[in-house]
């Protein structure tokens, strides 16, 4: 299993990009932060994770 981080450039904004290989299956994930966000990333797999847990 492979993985790793680079920054790529899109429209002169630095993009970060994790590629990870799973078996023959390579996936590219493109990272962004929204400026005007309201809750913090912590706060946001918090609520992510309560929910996931609530559908259970």
């Amino acid at each position: 299993m492979n993985n790793t981080a680079t920054h790529s450039t899109t429209n002169n904004s630095p993009c970060p990009t994790v590629r990870k290989q799973i078996g023959k299956t390579t996936y590219i994930v493109r990272v962004h932060f929204s400026e005007t966000a309201k809750e913090t990333m912590e706060d946001k797999i918090k609520r992510l994770l309560r929910e996931e847990v609530r559908r259970m």
